[in-house]
């Protein structure tokens, strides 16, 4: 005769219990895995962006782009609040690229335009033409005819519609009429580094929510299976 084992509610056959022990375990893995793809592509989706901290506050934080690596620099279109037409500009190593693009009333987010080859290091200045009022407002703050600074940056951990990388805001009015909220005109670069400050956009409510229900619906599954042995 062969021996039986006991398990939780009386005895089963060894092979019975040996299963439970082994294969079983997968449908709480799948549903682990379901969980983690889940939040991963709403954390994707609802990726806040960067938020300047202190509108209406001149930002008192410089910066110093620089190209990170060999390869194109990309600008991606994030979004405008601005009532003036403006498009974006790039100076590389002191030099203007002579493109221009993204208008701010008619490009999509997520659009894109490539400003060519940059080499590790190079120094990079951003800036906006402002095409209604004729002003031009760059990154460089000793360069802005007010002498104001007209950029917030930080990393960007990338969504749906944009990729990761650096974060740049900028304000098209001068420092006597500018409500400093650093969204006027807004981007996502690839392939830039920067000496400034910042933090990753925080995930959306909706995101935290979605995340507990899940790792709570993966709980439910292990009482299931530590308490629901078939007999």
């Amino acid at each position: 005769m062969a021996t039986q084992q006991i398990g939780a509610q009386g005895f089963h056959p060894p092979a019975q219990v040996c299963n439970r022990g082994g294969s079983s375990m997968r449908p709480l893995l799948a549903v682990a895995v379901a969980v983690l793809a889940i939040t991963g592509m709403a954390s994707r989706a609802n990726a806040a962006l960067p938020v300047y901290p202190t509108p209406g506050v001149q930002n008192p934080t410089t910066y110093t782009f620089t190209a990170a690596g060999d390869g194109d620099l990309i600008a991606y279109f994030a979004g405008t609040t601005a009532a003036y037409s403006e498009i974006l500009g790039v100076k590389i190593n002191g030099v203007d690229s002579g493109i221009t693009g993204l208008p701010n009333h008619a490009t999509a987010i997520g659009a894109s335009l490539d400003f060519g080859h940059v080499t590790a290091g190079d120094a990079l200045e951003f800036y906006i033409d402002v095409l209604t009022t004729g002003n031009f407002w760059y990154s460089t703050k000793s360069d802005n005819l007010d002498g104001a600074n007209h950029v917030f940056s930080a990393p960007y951990g990338g969504d749906a519609t944009l990729p990761a990388g650096t974060y740049v805001a900028l304000e098209d009015l001068p420092a006597a009429t500018s409500n400093w909220n650093y969204f006027d005109e807004t981007f996502v670069f690839s392939n830039v580094s920067t000496n400034g400050g910042g933090v990753l956009g925080i995930p959306e409510p909706a995101t935290w929510t979605m995340m507990i229900a899940g790792f709570g619906l993966a709980g439910a599954a292990l009482r299931r299976r530590r308490y629901g042995i078939v007999a």
